[in-house]
């Protein structure tokens, strides 16, 4: 085959000894779809083959090159990995098997470098001649058409793991950010919350009114308390104005700490008049009393931060059990918009670049019968891809509706659109519009897989600044 070797085999290794036809025979029978042919088509497939070996660590195909070959592995191991940059798996093939381009496949290039991991030995089969191996052996090609079908399901099945793992990674990576907020602030509100405890001992300590003038401060406190609103000051230069007219008031006073107090009791916005009122009564103990009154409010600030973080991350731990369905049947009533919800709470994270959602929600939604977290899934990947698009602004509208049989889902963004003549091939496995290494195109396969298992239907609308998602989910259960 000289005048073949150049363009097809050339990469190849040629052993430095040949082997006889007997011994192809033996190792032949050894790999699966040839183990019960004849000598004789044996015999007619070898000669239509070039021989290689390959030591451990040599390169057996380059990435981005031609698929033209088929390889039949009689022994060793070989192992792809992309090196381009892309979070592709590591596939590793152990002889006896055959891969390579198959009859029927359609890869135009390979997708990985293929370097042997052990003294490799094989038969390459060129592409010019599957028509030949169609007519000569059936038998053999409808085996090999079985080990494609085989191999695209399990390609398909590890690219959809790796896309789950990593939007799993993602969301995990913005839910720990939110969550991170609230229980920081929870932190330092705890510890904001020693240092006045402590304050509030030593303030107590250092007070000398009287027992019959602690009813009167008492009263005078509450109506303080009653008629005080939160400060709001224009801008920092107004808030500092205040708190040295304050520590001015207490250092004429004679209070030791006024370079403390102030900030505090401007931070409570405690007028001129409150501040006379306390001090007519507490006297030279005004100091202590006023440092003292100042906490306790201060506190009052500290509990309503604590009940707000704990309420955000209380929300964040309710939508995660509702977002993934925990401890509910795969199959269940599902709330949309409920859902709808969820899935936007978990994504804030995302959403918040400036972009604006807006939420409708018709009042008379039925519940659907569906799988709660496989739909979830769906949502998400919309959502992400809108927020994708529109970068760090635009507008996400989410809209659910009933249409007929069906509960209608839309989720629209003003992104810059989908080409149109792309927009029938974004369903399609590993069809992506985004950059090597931030996506992998299965996305909107999955979304539309799942939404096909449920006899539900998914379309897409898209001009420049108005893209829409349409789901349509049915109400009853598919039979």
């Amino acid at each position: 085959m000289p005048d073949e070797t150049a363009d097809l085999y050339g990469t190849l290794k040629l052993p430095s000894h040949p082997s006889d036809r007997a011994t192809l025979h033996t190792a032949l029978r050894k790999v699966a779809v040839f183990a019960d042919l004849s000598d004789a088509d044996l015999d007619w497939f070898i000669d239509r083959t070039h021989e290689f070996r390959f030591e451990p660590g040599e390169t057996m195909m380059l990435e981005g090159t031609p698929a033209k070959l088929m390889f039949v592995l009689m022994e060793g191991e070989i192992r792809g990995r992309s090196e381009q940059g892309r979070d592709t798996p590591v596939i590793t093939i152990e002889a006896p098997t055959v891969t390579g381009l198959l009859p029927f496949s359609r890869l135009t290039h390979y997708k990985l470098t293929i370097r042997a991991t052990l003294p490799t030995w094989g038969l390459a089969y060129s592409h010019t001649k599957f028509g030949e191996l169609l007519q000569h052996s059936p038998l053999l090609s409808q085996r090999l058409v079985g080990m494609l079908t085989d191999r695209v399901r399990t390609y398909t099945e590890v690219e959809q793991q790796g896309q789950k793992l990593a939007a799993l990674g993602k969301l995990s990576a913005g839910l720990a950010h939110e969550l991170n907020n609230p229980s920081a602030a929870a932190r330092r509100s705890a510890s904001t919350l020693r240092e006045c405890l402590a304050r509030l001992r030593e303030a107590v300590r250092a007070s000398d009114v009287g027992p019959e003038d602690c009813a009167a401060l008492a009263e005078r406190e509450e109506a303080i308390r009653a008629s005080l609103k939160p400060a709001q000051y224009k801008d920092e230069f107004a808030r500092v104005e205040r708190e040295e007219a304050i520590q001015s008031w207490l250092e004429a006073r004679e209070v030791k700490v006024a370079w403390q107090l102030g900030p505090l009791l401007a931070e409570a916005n405690l007028g001129d008049t409150d501040l006379e009122a306390l001090a007519s009564v507490a006297g030279k103990s005004v100091g202590p009393e006023l440092t003292r009154f100042a906490t306790l409010l201060e506190m009052d600030r500290i509990a309503a931060e604590l009940d707000q973080s704990t309420a955000r991350i209380s929300d964040l731990v309710r939508a995660i059990k509702e977002y993934s369905y925990m401890d509910q049947a795969a199959m269940q009533e599902v709330d949309i918009a409920k859902s709808l919800d969820t899935t936007l709470t978990i994504m804030h994270h995302k959403l918040k670049r400036s972009i604006t959602v807006t939420r409708d929600y018709a009042p008379d939604l039925p519940k659907v019968m569906a799988y709660g977290s496989e739909l979830n899934q769906v949502w998400t990947n919309l959502i992400d891809n809108a927020a994708d698009v529109m970068k760090n602004g635009g507008k996400l509208g989410v809209r659910a509706a009933r249409d007929n049989d069906y509960v209608l889902v839309e989720i629209s963004d003003n992104g810059p659109g989908i080409p149109e003549e792309i927009q029938s091939k974004i369903f399609e496995p590993f069809f992506t519009t985004k950059g090597v290494g931030e996506g992998t195109g299965l996305g909107l396969d999955i979304s539309y897989r799942i939404i096909k298992k449920i006899k539900g239907l998914i379309t897409v609308k898209s001009v420049p600044g108005d893209t829409r998602f349409e789901i349509r989910v049915p109400i009853k259960p598919a039979r």
